[in-house]
């Protein structure tokens, strides 16, 4: 199919006043003003519109949808959190219920104007069923959105209790790495317009996997020519176990079992220090700021203003929704811009440079060189943010508008691969009422098969 949008309010990214977009098939062909319309193509009314590229979300744990605000949580840090919510319910966890999750968290991104998710899926241990995994792939198949699955699990307990006490019994890194290549050969995608990518990440670099477990992982990625993701340095406990355990930084501890580079991205990095952001630049490790979710469990909030000038490579992630109680994209982009001039000024942050934490760096932490940009040749993943009603009356910051003003926002139409998502602000393949009521039945079962 061919789309022209036109009669765009703006295009952000564009210096010439554009208003029409054209998108052959899964590119944008042509961006400019009073293009003509072709025979063949659909025309999208954009009236009172802002396209956007679309948001690359680079940490999720959509498993956590069904999660959110659950009471002994609320008011706990991380390591007692995990322990109470996600330790606690994941290995009751169906594959249905897992697939409606899954579309839960796709329905919340691309209302907040997320069209690629990478999802830190760790549901493993060593009776997993593989439709766990496949639930998720088919949400994301069904849905339409573009999707990395960012494979983790643990191969030991590791040091925090939480697991232990959850009853669940590790992988051994034979079965991770098995279930990994099935993976890898029926899912996973090697190509510039890839819809689908495996990513190697265990769940934790410090606390669920040996360094020799470590090392494995990531020859296997990099014969396979995977990427590479994990949790580090949330909370101070991970350098404390890294010197305790191995006598070293968690930084040089990263290095040594082969974990840094320009194909890897670490979640978090909120005690990320002078020494550790120099390691992390120089070698091209990346980095997914999620601040929402660092404010929520009280854990800092992370130093990538000292990490941007460094030269390093910053996304955005969403986080669980049980960290952070939404997945919206769209919120982190706003309170990046925020967070960081309340900390160190208010030129700290640009829109611009958030906005670009949001697409292209996310883009590029998960290898894609064509996506994240409103240009000619670009995947067409685009979105249109309708700023026609009363709330943005009296802006005066043009395509800005969507980040500036954050949330609540409406996503009119969003294209993925070419392909409308989001019709008329109608997301095509969800019943929206019938995923709550789904999940609604769903978690009362959850709650059943755990004893409660």
């Amino acid at each position: 199919m061919s789309y022209l949008i036109k009669s765009l309010q703006s295009v952000y990214g564009d210096d010439h006043a554009a208003t029409d977009i054209r998108i052959e098939k899964n590119r944008i062909t042509e961006v400019g003003r009073h293009l003509l319309p072709q025979p063949y193509e659909t025309i999208i009314h954009a009236h009172g519109c802002i396209a956007y590229p679309g948001f690359v979300n680079t940490h999720h744990h959509l498993a956590q949808s069904v999660l959110k605000g659950i009471p002994a949580g609320l008011n706990q840090p991380l390591g007692d959190w995990l322990a109470s919510v996600p330790y606690q319910y994941w290995p009751y966890i169906e594959p249905e219920l897992m697939y409606n999750a899954a579309t839960l968290g796709f329905y919340e991104l691309l209302r907040s104007g997320t069209t690629t998710c990478a999802d830190h899926h760790y549901l493993y241990h060593q009776n997993t069923s593989a439709e766990l995994e496949d639930a998720v792939w088919q949400a994301a198949s069904d849905v339409g959105i573009r999707f990395t699955l960012c494979r983790g699990g643990a191969n030991s307990l590791g040091s925090h209790q939480g697991l232990a006490n959850a009853g669940i019994v590790p992988e051994t890194i034979d079965q991770t790495l098995t279930r990994l290549q099935s993976t890898l050969g029926r899912y996973h995608q090697d190509n510039d317009d890839a819809m689908r990518k495996l990513v190697v990440a265990p769940t934790s670099l410090i606390h669920s996997a040996s360094a020799e477990q470590l090392m494995e992982l990531a020859r296997f990625a990099r014969h396979e020519n995977l990427r590479l993701h994990s949790h580090l340095l949330e909370v101070d406990f991970d350098q404390q176990q890294a010197q305790r355990q191995h006598g070293m930084s968690a930084i040089d501890y990263a290095e040594h079992c082969g974990w840094l580079g320009n194909d890897v991205w670490f979640a978090h990095l909120v005690k990320a220090d002078a020494y550790t952001i120099d390691r992390l630049a120089s070698t091209g490790t990346g980095i997914s700021h999620c601040p929402t979710s660092n404010c929520r469990l009280g854990s800092g909030i992370a130093p990538v203003i000292q990490m941007a000038q460094a030269g390093m490579r910053i996304s955005l992630g969403v986080d669980g929704s049980a960290s952070s109680e939404n997945a919206s994209m769209l919120q982190e982009v706003n309170l990046s811009w925020l967070l960081h001039r309340a900390t160190h000024g208010a030129n700290a942050t640009t829109l611009d440079q958030v906005t670009g934490w949001a697409t292209i760096g996310g883009a590029q932490t998960l290898g894609y060189e064509n996506l994240g940009a409103l240009e000619v040749g670009q995947l067409a993943d685009v979105v249109l943010y309708d700023v026609s009603s009363p709330r943005y009356a009296g802006a005066h910051c043009g395509a800005h508008m969507p980040v500036l003003m954050g949330e609540p926002a409406t996503v009119k139409y969003s294209f993925i691969d070419g392909t409308p998502v989001v019709d008329n602000g109608n997301i095509a393949a969800i019943d929206a009422t019938a995923l709550t009521r789904k999940v609604s039945e769903q978690l009362a079962q959850l709650m059943y098969r755990r004893g409660q």
